[in-house]
């Protein structure tokens, strides 16, 4: 796996490594969740937009949830 280097703070270093070790995990998997849930919640952040957008210029387009289950044959 590649390697990224991070320069933090020592005083943050020892934040980040305690809340590691209470969640029994390593710092690298810590790092890795944040920055993923970050992207995802900026992503979310950016899609409720869009449909805020639609929803108050008239052009948002919806349909029945059962429309839904029939096209996936649930």
């Amino acid at each position: 796996m590649p390697i990224i280097s991070l320069r933090v703070p020592e005083r943050e270093l020892d934040i980040f490594k305690a809340y590691a070790k209470h969640n029994n995990t390593t710092l690298s998997e810590i790092i890795r969740v944040a920055m993923l849930e970050k992207i995802e919640d900026e992503y979310d952040l950016k899609v409720f937009e869009e449909y805020e957008t639609e929803k108050q210029a008239g052009t948002l387009k919806t349909r029945p949830i059962n429309d839904l289950w029939k096209e996936l044959e649930l």
